[in-house]
């Protein structure tokens, strides 16, 4: 039997990332069009360069390891449930993702460029400009990315792909777009409209699924928990 909280928890944040209009990660200028052609040309990359493929809601980042290979941290669920590798290794979905990001499951795996775009255009060593960091030499990037393959903990927040990168390429764990998601969050908190929102979506929750644990405690703590912090 499924968890009720688990697929309610899954739901949710597929929505969160999926919100139309709200582009609180994306590094790209606003209407700036990403185009699914690939414009890259593979030859150009630098081994130890950083590849990062802009998306409507976020970034994803990978440090490029030579002869078509990307070693990027994914989040990815089917790693808790087997260790069959011919099953793991193939592309995440993004299904598989999202209960990765739940279940703090995740590799620092290798794919083809391909893969790792996803059909999106890739811009290379574009956080030297925006993090104004002096960059490490690429050699030593690329064998500190390769050093670090294999299973690791996800964290929205503490350890995602923005962290791996800027360890590998600048020695320092950095994620403004985590620091930008924590703002956003901030901004939800302090209106107190959120308090009431949160409280009405609480009881829809318990007149559609009854008067149980699972809907009733989020009903009180989540509301009372903005009251109290806004």
């Amino acid at each position: 039997m499924k968890n009720p909280m688990f697929e309610v928890a899954s739901l949710l944040l597929e929505k969160l990332l999926l919100i139309s209009n709200l582009k609180l990660f994306s590094s790209g200028a606003p209407g700036e069009d990403v185009t699914t052609s690939n414009f890259y040309q593979i030859n150009s990359f630098l081994r130890g360069d950083v590849l990062e493929v802009p998306r409507t809601h976020l970034t994803h980042y990978g440090i490029y390891l030579g002869d078509n290979r990307v070693a990027h941290l994914m989040p990815d669920i089917l790693l808790a449930l087997t260790e069959d590798q011919e099953l793991t290794q193939k592309v995440v979905s993004n299904k598989r993702l999202i209960l990765g990001v739940i279940g703090k499951v995740a590799s620092i795996r290798v794919d083809t460029v391909d893969d790792f775009a996803y059909g999106g255009d890739i811009l290379v060593n574009h956080l030297d400009a925006s993090l104004q960091k002096k960059a490490l030499v690429n050699e030593e990037v690329a064998q500190r990315a390769e050093q670090m393959l294999g299973m690791t903990s996800y964290s929205l927040l503490w350890n995602n792909c923005e962290h791996f990168v800027t360890y590998c390429r600048y020695g320092t764990r950095i994620s403004p777009q985590s620091d930008k998601f924590c703002e956003t969050v901030k901004i939800i908190i302090r209106d107190q409209r959120s308090v009431l929102a949160s409280a009405v979506l609480g009881l829809v929750s318990i007149v559609c699924l009854g008067m149980a644990s699972y809907t009733t405690l989020p009903a009180i703590f989540i509301p009372f928990c903005l009251w109290m912090v806004g």
